[in-house]
């Protein structure tokens, strides 16, 4: 598999583009403005404590107070990756972790979305290429993506090492399968000190305040995607590049010469259709290959997926016609999801089937294109109406969320009362402001599109409204009126 990752960079913002087999799976945008907090870590202060809630808030010094949950203060071993058996931690009470007023030290593992504060741990965990350092453990684990039995011990006998001589705890990351103990042993040593410095930033530091910020995009992206199936990384600033090849040249040597300085003319998200697939994933509506297409509804609660033939008949019968458009759209909701960032609960519907087997095949489809995706995500089978039910790990806004805002005629709703509509509820409001106040005739000012049907369709309406009111009725175009907007005037 051919993997290219691509870096447009300008003054206040940076965009990376995931391109797989020629295609775009993922965009990443970060902000100057609008920086990501995940993983940066603050010296907070409590601003109160929800018994109810089993949670705190905390002023961290942004824009909304964080989150702070009780089973995110307990200590819990690093089982994810280790694929351990364990029983879950019960919860303490949150009035025995925690009280108003108390110094915290936190850290971002969800940026704020929409309404939400960022949601905070004080687990502290500090990733490099090849390893996540847990300062307030002792488990060591290995990412269960390393297969090879000898490797995992391999790598585990070298975490416990590690752990041993820090004190702290560690995650074995995919990309440490194959590298050496010198190289695995240095990247420990620097998380020691790293952690060191941010307990003697933390003691110094007033609440709230910024303790330690995570790497900036474009070398978290080495950090984190630069793999060996990754042919080659391109970046369109010189300045970038030299940075990236510091970072390179320092972490993963090996890996220096896939880096590229884009220097055409034609902009590097161009060569790859980018820009065009980013106008389409701001888009409800997708098309397959097949003729069907796809309905993506995102709502504050969850992300409902439609799937239809559209104008897909097939050769054979309807029933293959159906199993094929939903094995062609379970490849394409996986990229789609991973594309638009879409998280929390996802709701797909396709199309019904009624053969078991297809089913079967159809979310085995969707399993492994979600294979690829870094995000954790739960499939929890079809429902008894149809659906597939899912959850996808969500760590910062989408998409959408990042690139737009909602419609100011419309407020978000995506749909705007009729002419027609308006044109009635302004003929209730004349009736109401007649009978309640005195005045020789009524203005109304309305938009261009609601003017044009009271003057055509509505006029017989107009004309029978003014001989039951008894006072004449003048109309106003105001250009700059939505369709929805009017103002019934008393003269």
């Amino acid at each position: 598999m051919s993997d290219e990752i691509l870096m447009n960079v300008t003054p206040r913002e940076v965009r990376v583009a995931v391109i797989e087999n020629g295609v775009l799976q993922e965009l990443f945008i970060e902000r100057a403005n609008r920086r990501g907090l995940v993983g940066s870590v603050f010296k907070g202060k409590v601003n109160r404590v929800l018994p109810g809630m089993q949670a705190a808030f905390i002023d961290a010094g942004l824009q909304r107070t964080a989150f702070l949950h009780a089973s995110d203060i307990v200590k819990a071993p690093a089982r994810e990756l280790a694929g351990d058996d364990a029983v879950e931690p019960q919860v303490p009470d949150i009035t025995s972790l925690l009280r108003d007023g108390q110094d915290v030290l936190v850290q971002v593992i969800k940026d704020p979305l929409g309404t939400k504060g960022a949601r905070l741990t004080t687990q502290i965990s500090l990733p490099s290429r090849f390893l996540v350092f847990i300062p307030s453990e002792k488990a060591v684990g290995v990412s269960l993506k390393i297969v090879d039995e000898v490797e995992r011990e391999r790598l585990k006998a070298i975490a416990t090492k590690l752990a041993n001589e820090t004190g702290g705890g560690f995650i074995v990351r995919t990309a440490a399968e194959g590298m050496s103990e010198e190289t695995l042993l240095a990247d420990g040593a620097f998380f020691y000190k790293l952690w060191q410095e941010i307990q003697q930033s933390a003691q110094t530091a007033q609440p709230p305040s910024l303790v330690y910020e995570d790497l900036p995009l474009s070398l978290r992206t080495m950090r984190d995607r630069l793999r060996d199936d990754v042919d080659k990384v391109r970046v369109d600033s010189r300045e970038s590049y030299r940075r990236m090849i510091d970072f390179a040249n320092k972490f993963m040597p090996q890996l220096t010469e896939r880096i590229e300085y884009y220097p055409g003319e034609r902009p590097l998200f161009d060569l790859y259709s980018v820009e065009d697939e980013i106008q389409k994933a701001l888009g409800k509506r997708v098309e397959l290959k097949s003729g069907g297409h796809l309905v993506i509804d995102q709502t504050e609660s969850m992300t409902t997926i439609d799937v239809n033939t559209g104008g897909f008949v097939g050769h054979r019968n309807l029933a293959e016609t159906i199993f094929k458009t939903n094995l062609e759209a379970a490849q394409a909701i996986a990229r789609q999801l991973r594309l638009r960032n879409l998280g929390g609960i996802i709701i797909i519907d396709f199309i019904d089937m009624l053969d078991e087997e297809h089913k079967r095949q159809v979310l085995r489809a969707l399993e492994k294109s979600l294979q690829r995706d870094h995000a954790k995500t739960t499939i929890s089978g079809v429902s008894g109406l149809g659906l597939v039910e899912m959850t996808r790990q969500r760590t910062q806004e989408s998409l959408e969320h990042i690139l737009c805002a909602p419609c100011p005629t419309c407020n978000g709703l995506g749909v705007l009362k009729t002419p027609e509509t308006v044109c009635y509820e302004i003929f209730r409001e004349i009736i109401r402001e007649a009978r309640q106040f005195e005045a020789e005739q009524l203005l109304v000012l309305v938009s261009q599109e609601v003017a044009d049907r009271l003057i055509d369709e509505e006029s017989n309406t107009v004309a029978e409204l003014e001989a039951f009111i008894g006072k004449p009725i003048k109309f106003q175009v105001e250009a700059l009126y939505n369709q929805e907007q009017y103002d019934v005037v008393l003269m």
